[in-house]
């Protein structure tokens, strides 16, 4: 087995959910660095903002690239209207991971799921057994996972799951019970693994055989526990810049990736280094990170 590709993300650019509504760049001016720095693969960051269709397809074919995965996040413990209401913007999704599809039929896009969180976790950072679902939120949860994971399947795509901060699944023993009770993949995220109190050498040994899809970032743990020490919630989390470049922080680089590449995985690897763009941020720093990580990783993946 052979890994599928090394694809970069948006988020990297300071493209996501948080941000949505601010003056994005054209995608061109990401998807030109991060196939020149040696990438294979993109995530799809805000839907739509790649394009849909005819205009999607052309950009991944004129950069080489292809589509790794991309964020969706379902309320999966909401009421049923609700979350039958939040399917349908699914469907949506999918309709792009499904164009995006056939640039690359070797190498297909996994739609990320994830859950919203709550307020009451999206304020603790970290987790803990006071925020944690009851035996009905979990039944709940696991349920509409089900569905959403359905709809996937039924257009011929593999889903994934991203364990997250400030959702109900982030901590290990939340894991542990998210893989014991659905057939979902896991995507292993080894920053908010960190921040869920985890290993990431740990995470990758325990959990290889569901492990779908991986992300893989650095984070400064003195940044993360000082945030979760004041309760000051996810946002600071990304504007304290709590992740860095590979290397930079306190992920163990090398144990990880010695694990990952002995044990044969063989799907996406997306790096990914969470920004809230600063206007006091130098001109370029994200393409300059995003070269050097991918420099980082020269050791397990060499560049032509």
């Amino acid at each position: 087995m052979a890994i599928t590709g090394i694809a970069n993300a948006p988020v990297s650019f300071g493209i996501f959910e948080l941000t949505t509504g601010a003056d994005f760049p054209e995608p061109e001016t990401i998807l030109s660095p991060l196939r020149d720095a040696g990438y294979d693969g993109i995530d799809l960051g805000p839907p739509g903002w790649l394009g849909r269709g005819d205009v999607l397809r052309g950009r991944l074919r004129e950069h080489g690239m292809a589509l790794a995965g991309g964020w969706v996040d379902l309320p999966f413990t909401a009421d049923d209207a609700e979350f039958e209401a939040a399917l349908a913007g699914l469907d949506e999704v999918l309709e792009i991971f499904v164009a995006a599809a056939e640039v690359d039929r070797s190498r297909l896009p996994l739609p990320t799921l994830a859950d919203a969180g709550s307020d009451a976790r999206r304020a603790n950072p970290g987790g803990g057994r006071d925020v944690m679902l009851d035996d009905a939120g979990w039944k709940c949860l696991v349920g509409n996972v089900g569905k959403a994971a359905d709809r996937v399947r039924a257009t011929g795509l593999e889903p994934t799951f991203h364990h997250h901060a400030c959702t109900h699944v982030e901590t290990p023993e939340e894991i542990d019970i998210f893989l014991d009770r659905t057939d979902v993949g896991l995507t292993l995220d080894t920053g908010h693994l960190i921040i869920g109190g985890g290993d990431p050498v740990d995470g990758w040994r325990r959990w290889k055989d569901r492990v779908n899809h991986l992300h893989l970032k650095d984070v400064r743990r003195d940044v993360l526990e000082t945030v979760v020490r004041e309760r000051a919630g996810m946002r600071a989390v990304w504007e304290r810049k709590a992740f860095v470049a590979l290397g930079a922080g306190d992920l163990d680089l090398a144990s990880f990736m010695g694990g990952v590449m002995a044990d044969g995985f063989d799907g996406w690897l997306v790096v990914e280094q969470d920004v809230v763009p600063s206007p006091s941020d130098p001109p370029g720093r994200a393409a300059e990170d995003q070269l050097a990580n991918r420099e980082m990783l020269r050791e397990w993946f060499p560049l032509g």
